[in-house]
């Protein structure tokens, strides 16, 4: 089962005279790099809004945003008069001085570091608690999200993985014609230069056996389709997290479909390998979106 690195979840609920409101969103990313924002008054608890979002979410850039209001809509903060009394003063000061107007003091002051912070206080166990159940809640809808996105992936995946074993099939043909070509196209350039009374067959047919050995496709071909079995199973196995080794697998089968264009020498193979690497391309893409 695969699951999105983008994902999105959101929950709200109700504490006393508190609203509470979990977003929670996610971005693709090599690694885990969480992002969180919340009330001041919760900072002791940050190492364990971490370990819980940690725990509920694997990989991805994932933002958490924590927002807890009274009911009347308005946020838990508190204006540091005394410092904002400090800053107006020095800077009504320093504006009359250099005769700068003071239009825009006000705002420039509210944004000054500890001007406007969170409400004091210790964190009420109770209050904590419906937190965790309600960002819990949002990391649930989260991975429903991705769930949902990995579904659509996981269906995009397999018809490329389809298309490829289809055009895989496609080389076998060409690559008996090839042979016959290249044996009339090597015979007829030396009866042309040597004739055909002063042409070694035995000599000839070794010259053939070697050229028909650095053409044979039937390793690389046997490889291909095993990476691409191999795919397959990781997709139906229940592990969630199998972007990684998909990932893998998929390098696996670029080296053989590699080895095939190198071996190809006609025309109709060529056009089969771009085709499968194209899909091949595709299919990478799709795995930079999956855990």
């Amino acid at each position: 089962m695969l699951l999105s690195m983008t994902g999105y979840g959101r929950a709200n609920a109700t504490f006393g005279d508190k609203t509470i409101s979990v977003e929670v969103r996610a971005l693709n990313s090599k690694m885990t790099d969480i992002k969180l924002r919340f009330p001041g008054d919760y900072k002791e608890k940050e190492v364990e809004l971490r370990k819980l979002v940690t725990d509920h979410a694997e990989r991805g850039k994932i933002d958490v945003n924590i927002d807890v209001q009274n009911a009347d809509g308005a946020a838990l903060v508190s204006l540091n008069e005394a410092l904002f009394r400090g800053y107006h003063r020095e800077l009504s000061r320093l504006a009359n001085e250099l005769h700068i107007p003071q239009g825009e003091m006000l705002q420039a002051i509210l944004r000054i570091p500890n001007v406007v912070a969170a409400a004091s206080g210790e964190v009420d166990e109770d209050e904590w608690q419906a937190i965790c159940k309600v960002l819990t809640n949002a990391l649930d809808n989260f991975k429903k999200f991705r769930v949902l996105e990995g579904r659509s992936q996981e269906a995009d995946l397999r018809q490329r993985v389809s298309n490829l074993t289809s055009f895989l099939e496609q080389v076998t043909p060409f690559e008996r014609e090839r042979f016959v070509r290249m044996r009339e196209r090597m015979r007829n350039n030396l009866e042309e230069n040597y004739g055909k009374d002063n042409i070694d067959q035995n000599r000839f047919e070794q010259e053939i056996l070697y050229y028909l050995e650095k053409m044979d496709m039937s390793e690389e071909k046997v490889r291909l389709a095993m990476h691409c079995s191999h795919f397959l199973e990781h997709l139906d196995s229940k592990q969630e997290s199998v972007g990684r080794t998909l990932n893998f697998i998929s390098q696996e089968m670029g080296r053989e479909i590699n080895t095939l264009g190198a071996k190809a020498y006609d025309a109709d193979i060529q056009r089969l390998v771009v085709q499968m690497k194209d899909e091949l391309e595709k299919i990478k893409e799709q795995l930079a979106n999956v855990l």
